[in-house]
């Protein structure tokens, strides 16, 4: 299980493991937090009072700060699994829902022409017809595509790096989508 970490101002920052999390509680740098209680953590007892130290991690928290760099300026890195979940595990040309097994990475503008390794240059697609159609463009394979490519956002980004997002992060983070993500769709 992995805890939303996010900036004070509430931006996506990272996914971060349950003791992450808990150093953050411990150096007093969680400034708000969100979501459902996911753990308890107890410490030792004061020599003094007896109490035992109690540490309760939420799984949503906003840590303080501010960040170095602006988020939005971010590009989500690409890889097969967030490429393939932007796509709903759809092959852009032949329409049908696949297993990730059966699918890759399409370059629209193939390699062999000069193409790039970017989001707005790739979809995803079924192995038949990325085979059928190999070094060309859609149109020199006389192959449509269904769907147009985009750079996730910031929030998109964050639902696609994390497969088991639990309701409450996946609720804040939807909030966040852009209408026109294939997300919502």
């Amino acid at each position: 299980m992995k805890v939303l970490k996010l900036s004070a101002q509430g931006l996506p920052q990272s996914w971060i493991s349950l003791e992450e999390a808990v150093l953050h509680y411990a150096a007093d740098e969680v400034r708000w937090e969100m979501g459902q209680q996911v753990a308890v953590f107890r410490g030792g007892h004061n020599a003094i009072t007896g109490e035992q130290s109690v540490i309760t991690v939420n799984s949503i928290i906003g840590t303080k700060g501010v960040p170095n760099i602006n988020p939005f300026d971010l590009r989500p890195s690409l890889t097969n699994a967030k490429l393939f979940a932007r796509d709903r595990n759809v092959c852009a040309y032949c329409g049908d829902h696949f297993h990730e097994t059966e699918l890759t990475r399409e370059h629209i503008v193939p390699f062999a022409q000069k193409g790039q390794d970017h989001w707005m240059n790739v979809v995803t697609a079924c192995k038949s017809c990325n085979h059928r159609k190999s070094d060309r463009t859609p149109e020199q394979a006389h192959m449509p595509l269904l769907y147009t490519p985009y750079v996730p956002s910031l929030w998109e980004d964050f639902i696609l790096r994390n497969r088991r997002i639990l309701a409450d992060q996946m609720e804040f983070l939807m909030a966040h989508v852009p209408r026109t993500s294939r997300l919502l769709m």
